[in-house]
């Protein structure tokens, strides 16, 4: 039918309730950054995210192509759709009344939108006939099943809504007709009875089934999964796809975990529906189940929504199926995994065990330390192509090599590459530290041939060649800033200045840069425990004639890090390891040099001892960059 007119207020009511981070979230991954969220944009291609989104002007403004609107404009440039269509489909799922100016086209118009409406009641009434069945003497195998075999308690039960469809053809049918009047056609659409091929009628979807009732994030029942009592096919049987239900886009116990997720900023993965209800019934509520498929960049979108930090953990099964429904989701994820736009890590349980089957028999904490321990998604890729490998030989070694390279060449930072590039050479040289700066070499070579030597020179009478090993590149422009901010701690945290000394002190760090070794040998002059330090120091710095410039900020706070301060003790391990990582870098850089000028045939152990002390040196920054939570750059 023609699109009619929408009345004012209906635009008006649907650019209320839509909330453009809610609309985006769909299909851009965003990132929270103060007040703000950022992206890629969508409406051209880039590497780095300039696509802003202000929840508080319900703006998105794109600093690299100038797209710029609203919600609904966001939605018509990214569909080229009509401005009434957009508002329409808003309007259903926001669940406004729609009024029109055209009174003749308000009724047709009211029973499209009515039909989800309807939908969800004939749904919600469905998933109470099942709750009710459980409870009675059919039910009672499905509910020995949950009690016995999956140990779930009453309230988890209750909780989650578990049901049980009768055995009977036409048990739900006659039910929801007979007695609730709705009307079969309506039954079809909700996915829950289908049409008999001969002899007309229906039959039920669900027979004889332990039924898992299918909620979006509002919690609002859209489908139903069941799982077969018997030896019937398949296992579990999942609505078909609906105008609610779409499977590759819902995420099961999404409405009991979006809460948990934002509370922890970390979602779990699993499998099966049972998988995350047990979780849930241990008190991990942060657990979501992919619905039997491969995980999907639309489900993930869903998840983001809930964590800043974008953390995503897989626990998927540790068996052979398991292992590739793992590498499926991550094949799907790794343009968003490269890109630093989802923080992966992959979790298989040891002994094979789904998450079901580990918590029957171990504690919440011992799953927590699992996923405390769990690995990078790019760890576990490593050791999944050096399993079972005898790198001794030949052929396993030139393909290990090979699978390696292919996967080390999508990493686009060039930080994280150089870390992988040092890892995997650890891996390849056997132990051997002697090979390592070869097997180094070889990589580089082979992931970018332009940027390094193409014929290798041997350990010899030749001069060795220098291994990109920098794991953390000196960058004074963060060295600056992760000063400044230890310094900006210590003079707005009076709780934080004797551990911020001892720290120094017991690591033996100074600060690198003029400006501070000045202004904290001025704080050390100072009286520790003078009621304001900063008005001290600035009269201090007046009286002596020194410029302020250089440090003016440091006795501010501007809105954005005075609520980072509010983690003061992350932010000082931050910074802390930051220092540190520079001091190792001019040490690392020191002995790589004597290493370079050292002939190993004349001078064997110290050309040993230089490699020692620069590869212990390397390790050392790799453990400091772990413990750097956060990117200084993201506090300023």
């Amino acid at each position: 039918m023609q699109i009619p007119r929408l009345h004012p207020d209906t635009i008006e009511e649907v650019k209320h309730r839509a909330d453009i981070v809610d609309v985006v979230s769909d299909y851009v991954v965003l990132r929270k950054r103060g007040k703000d969220f950022v992206g890629l944009c969508p409406f051209h291609n880039e590497k780095s995210p300039s696509f802003t989104v202000t929840p508080s002007k319900q703006m998105y403004y794109c600093f690299g192509c100038q797209a710029a609107g609203n919600g609904i404009k966001f939605l018509m440039e990214l569909g080229k759709r009509q401005f009434t269509e957009v508002v329409l489909d808003l309007a259903r799922r926001y669940q406004v009344p729609v009024k029109t100016l055209e009174p003749e086209q308000r009724q047709e118009l009211q029973r499209q939108l009515s039909l989800r409406e309807q939908l969800y009641q004939v749904l919600a009434s469905t998933a109470n006939f099942y709750q009710h069945a459980l409870k009675t003497s059919p039910g009672e195998k499905a509910m020995e099943y949950l009690r016995e075999s999956r140990q779930f308690k009453a309230e988890t039960i209750e909780q989650f809504g578990l049901g049980y469809a009768p055995a009977g053809w036409e048990t739900l049918y006659h039910y929801l007709v007979d007695n609730k009047h709705y009307p079969a056609q309506l039954l079809e659409q909700a996915g829950l009875i289908k049409s008999r091929k001969e002899g007309g009628g229906y039959y039920d979807v669900f027979r004889d089934r332990l039924m898992i009732p299918i909620r979006d994030t509002q919690g609002r029942v859209i489908a139903f999964g069941g799982r077969t009592l018997t030896d019937e096919q398949p296992k579990y049987l999942n609505s078909p796809e609906t105008e609610l239900f779409s499977k590759g886009k819902t995420l099961f116990a999404i409405d009991q975990a979006k809460d948990g997720i934002s509370k922890l900023d970390q979602a779990v993965v699993v499998e099966g529906y049972f998988d995350a209800i047990a979780l849930h019934a241990a008190g991990i509520n942060n657990a979501v189940a992919s619905l039997g498929t491969a995980l999907s960049v639309e489900q993930v979108r869903l998840i983001l929504r809930y964590t800043e930090s974008k953390q995503l953990v897989l626990n998927f099964d540790a068996d052979k199926a398991g292992t590739n429904a793992t590498e499926r989701a991550i094949g799907e994820l790794t343009s968003l995994a490269y890109k630093g736009e989802v923080q992966l890590k992959i979790l298989n349980i040891p002994d094979g065990k789904d998450a079901d089957e580990y918590l029957r028999s171990h504690t919440t904490e011992d799953y927590q330390q699992l996923l405390t321990t769990a690995p990078l998604w790019l760890n576990w890729q490593i050791q999944q192509i050096i399993q079972n490998r005898n790198l001794k030989q030949a052929t396993d070694f030139q393909q290990v090599t090979q699978q390696i390279v292919k996967l080390l060449k999508n990493i686009v930072n060039r930080d994280t590459l150089n870390y992988y590039i040092s890892y995997c050479a650890e891996i390849l040289s056997l132990g051997d530290t002697k090979l390592i700066p070869l097997r180094v070499e070889n990589l580089l070579t082979q992931i970018s041939p332009a940027s390094v030597q193409t014929s290798i020179q041997r350990y010899s009478k030749q001069k060795p060649i220098k291994p990109n090993l920098s794991a953390v590149p000196t960058k004074r422009t963060l060295l600056e800033l992760a000063e400044a901010l230890l310094l900006q701690i210590y003079l707005h945290c009076p709780e934080q200045r004797q551990f911020i000394s001892n720290e120094l002190e017991t690591r033996n760090l100074e600060f690198s840069l003029s400006h501070h070794r000045y202004l904290w040998r001025q704080i050390s002059e100072l009286t520790t425990n003078i009621d304001d330090l900063i008005s001290s120091l600035q009269n201090r710095y007046l009286e002596l004639g020194e410029d302020l410039e250089l440090i003016s900020h440091i006795f501010h706070l501007n809105e954005k890090n005075s609520k980072e301060i509010l983690r003061t003790p992350q932010v000082i391990q931050t910074a802390l390891a930051c220092i540190e990582i520079a001091l190792r870098e001019k040490r690392c850089s020191h002995f790589l040099e004597l290493w370079e000028k050292t002939d190993p045939e004349t001078e064997p152990e110290r050309f040993k001892s230089y490699y020692q002390a620069f590869y212990t040196e390397k390790q050392q920054i790799q453990e400091l960059d772990k413990q750097r939570l956060f990117t200084i750059t993201d506090l300023f």
